[in-house]
């Protein structure tokens, strides 16, 4: 199986979930007229961005609004999408949660994430997740995780070495700390040996100006398909027998030694 997988590289607009969900149903019904992929995949936390101060006015209460909109559009064009993040309003607390559905509309998982980002306050706003981003998808395995995650290569690890093949990645990533988003994700795809999808946002809020560039990697290290700092598209084929044929030819796994990892 070889599935087209498509980023929607959005800019989010500050704090208004109304305008968000219009523009993401107006951005996949464009992304499957160009590319028809079998997957589509958003950016973190693109309802509201980073408005954390009002989330407890604007967070999506108990994500049945976000679940709701993302199975709609899963059936209506018939593509699994990776619902990149929303702020989740629970009784008491406000996670930031990433929905998978598949292409019948079906909830597929969610993890909320784990790493909270202190340099922007998600620890004054948010609750970390607890469980594991593991899903599957068309029978593929795969991960998604969101943003600050993916400086935590063991936290990565704990997903592949339960077998996940395609790494999903959701972010708002600043520009400043571009050379760090490009490098850490091909470290991640080449350690693990798993395809990259990255999906970012582009443009600005009050207070940061967003990196774009969303990537998809193979498990080799090399890019497929990158965009740049604007709003678009990106696309490509992967196919998940590289991953079987990476880890076959340089077998890190099996040559792994945990007991002295501790």
């Amino acid at each position: 199986m070889k599935p087209v997988i498509t980023c929607i590289q959005l800019d989010i607009k500050f704090g208004d979930p109304a305008f968000n969900y219009q523009q993401v149903e107006e951005k996949v019904a464009v992304a499957v007229e160009k590319d028809n992929p079998a997957i589509i995949v958003l950016p973190e936390l693109w309802t509201t961005g980073y408005d954390l101060t009002r989330l407890d006015v604007i967070a999506d209460e108990k994500g049945e609004k976000t679940k709701q909109f993302l199975s709609k559009l899963a059936k209506k064009y018939h593509v699994n999408i990776i619902g990149g993040s929303v702020a989740k309003k629970m009784q008491d607390n406000v996670t930031n949660t990433m929905y998978i559905m598949n292409d019948q509309g079906e909830f597929v998982h969610e993890y909320s994430k784990l790493h909270l980002f202190k340099l922007m306050d998600e620890h004054h706003y948010l609750t970390a997740g607890t469980g594991k981003g593991l899903f599957e998808i068309d029978g593929i395995k795969c991960a998604g995780v969101i943003c600050y995650d993916i400086r935590f290569p063991e936290w990565i690890r704990a997903h592949t070495t339960k077998g996940a093949e395609v790494l999903f990645v959701v972010a708002e990533w600043p520009l400043p700390r571009l050379n760090h988003w490009r490098t850490l994700l091909l470290s991640r795809a080449i350690e693990n040996q798993c395809y990259v999808i990255a999906c970012n946002r582009s443009g600005t809020d009050p207070k940061n100006e967003f990196a774009g560039h969303s990537m998809i990697i193979d498990p080799w290290g090399t890019i497929i398909s990158e965009a740049d700092e604007n709003t678009g598209f990106i696309s490509a084929e992967i196919d998940v027998e590289t991953v079987k044929q990476v880890r076959s030819q340089i077998p890190v796994f099996e040559d792994r030694l945990p007991d002295y990892y501790k």
